[in-house]
């Protein structure tokens, strides 16, 4: 992450104290939106400045909507997409409307392990 997702994080979990864990009022569902929205930003980069693009000028286009449903609760997710209409996230496949509990499990271990740093 970088600073700037470090700054919007901390100022997010600023009052966080006393709040339910899930939930619809609950921390846990917006920490797995933000964290996921961050790695398709990731994905999207990573896509887009792959080397079977160099020939093909490609860029961003906006964003598509999806609700995602997990564990913790209801979400909107913004999934970024791009001219050529070719990326296919793979964290959040197209279609799918449900966050598996694997996937959540890997989010907030990862943010338990960046903690732990």
């Amino acid at each position: 992450m970088t600073w700037t997702n470090d700054l919007i994080l901390k100022k997010q979990w600023k009052n966080c104290s006393g709040k339910k864990l899930t939930g619809k009022d609950g921390i846990l569902t917006p920490l797995i939106k933000f964290l996921v929205e961050t790695a398709l930003e990731a994905e999207i980069s990573m896509h887009l400045n792959s080397e079977d693009f160099q020939d093909k000028p490609n860029r961003r286009n906006g964003y598509n909507k999806k609700t995602m449903k997990s564990s913790s609760g209801t979400f909107e997710l913004n999934i970024p997409r791009e001219r050529n209409g070719e990326f296919e996230p793979q964290l959040v496949k197209k279609h799918q409307t449900t966050l598996s509990d694997e996937i959540e499990g890997k989010i907030l271990s990862m943010y338990n392990f960046r903690d732990d740093l």
